[in-house]
């Protein structure tokens, strides 16, 4: 099963999404935007840029734990992912975005 978008509301009233894999993971969290079309719109740029591997910026955390952030062209972080364990299992996510970053499958939870 591929993955799929995930738009939702806040309690403070802003718009965000997920991109959840096949599994129903959650891969990439979005920043919170003041409007639906800007949170529609993050959508769009997370399926262009997920197949761009050059896109993707691999962090670390002040914990130690590693992470990533999915940009856009002009350098504005998209989208985040989770903390994880290891080195090995952050690029794992990032192929997972890759992977499920290009659906089109929308979920509107607003």
């Amino acid at each position: 099963m591929s993955g799929w978008y995930e738009l939702s509301k806040s309690t403070n009233g802003q718009f965000k999404f997920v991109l959840k894999a096949g599994n129903a993971e959650t891969i990439l969290t979005s920043e919170q935007y003041t409007a639906k079309s800007g949170a529609m719109n993050g959508i769009e740029s997370v399926q262009t840029n997920s197949q761009i591997e050059e896109r993707f910026a691999k962090e670390v955390a002040k914990n130690d734990k590693p992470y990533f952030n999915l940009k856009a062209a002009n350098h504005q972080i998209i989208g985040t992912s989770q903390m994880y364990a290891s080195t090995a299992s952050r690029d794992n996510g990032i192929r997972s975005v890759m992977d499920n970053g290009k659906t089109t499958t929308i979920k509107d939870l607003t």
